[in-house]
């Protein structure tokens, strides 16, 4: 399938039984709801999907139920995130196998690489699949700046076409625009920046809190890229306290578990970790509750 790195494209979560198992209805029940709120395009295995913890056969199921979704049909994007160079240009391998129409690329996992290193391995996965890629640069989380330079190297691979920017400093996005035009196509990849980055030109929104509100999510893209900015500023105010829920190394719980107030999701996480108890339950829900009490209503169209 042919497409752009354009619009809001969630980082879906990876639903389980209590048993531990996939649960892939579920998983069809929250992608339902993404794509009746007008996303442009989903992506598998992120680190909101718990990527570290689920399996090869796991990511398949869910690449090709996907891909069967009957109705309108959207992208549908696999997340690499390995520790080798070879694992990863075999995963990448398997997503053109599978179907899968792009990739997510994460440098690579527990080796902390130079540029020179994090250049190569960008460029041997992208030279051993003709799926179009989205670099994902979260020096935050992962220790690695896949900063605007490296880009001057990866240009020459055509198929690496967009660059998910979640290094929190927003002047990223105008970096890029400035040395490279519309060469990569940047989406925002941190919930709290969304709104920022798109007025400054973001061309999408990879997003969290999109798995339990997905039509407020596709909203504040919306009205921002129609030039409503109040109406968006609205919405965005009212869903910054359910945002910051995504800046936390418990993303995963947090979202789970406003996934499952929603009705789209539920708390289930595979371990190491662990269901909310205690206070911190009691406090996150409390959050969500107040979110999703004080909902916006959304105007027509919206």
């Amino acid at each position: 399938m042919q497409f752009e790195w354009k619009g809001v494209f969630p980082a879906l979560l990876t639903p389980f039984t209590k048993d531990d198992r996939l649960d892939l209805s579920l998983f069809e029940k929250n992608l339902d709801a993404q794509v009746d709120a007008g996303v442009q395009g989903v992506i598998i295995g992120g680190s909101l999907g718990e990527a570290s913890t689920i399996t090869e056969q796991e990511k398949e199921q869910m690449v090709l139920s996907a891909l069967a979704r009957p109705g309108k049909k959207i992208p549908v994007i696999l997340n690499i995130a390995e520790s080798t160079t070879t694992e990863a240009v075999r995963q990448a391998g398997l997503a053109g196998k599978w179907g899968a129409d792009g990739l997510m690329l994460l440098p690579p996992m527990r080796y902390k690489s130079d540029d020179r290193e994090t250049v190569n391995y960008f460029k041997t996965v992208a030279r051993a699949t003709s799926l179009p890629i989205m670099i994902y640069n979260n020096p935050v989380d992962y220790k690695i700046d896949a900063h605007p330079a490296l880009f001057d190297e990866l240009a020459e691979c055509e198929n690496i076409t967009a660059l998910k920017e979640s290094s929190r400093d927003v002047t990223n996005l105008t970096r890029m625009k400035n040395r490279f035009g519309d060469r990569f196509k940047i989406l925002c990849g941190v919930d709290t920046l969304a709104m920022e980055e798109l007025c400054l030109g973001a061309d999408g929104w990879v997003a969290g809190l999109v798995c339990a509100f997905p039509k407020e999510t596709t909203a504040i893209y919306n009205l921002v890229k129609e030039g409503k900015i109040a109406e968006a500023t609205a919405i965005y105010r009212w869903f910054m306290p359910l945002l910051e829920l995504d800046i936390h190394p418990k993303l995963v719980q947090y979202i789970k578990l406003a996934a499952s107030k929603t009705g789209i999701g539920s708390e289930y996480v595979r371990a190491p970790r662990l269901i909310l108890d205690g206070e911190e339950r009691a406090r996150i829900l409390a959050v969500i509750e107040k979110g999703i009490e004080s909902r916006p209503v959304l105007g027509k169209g919206q």
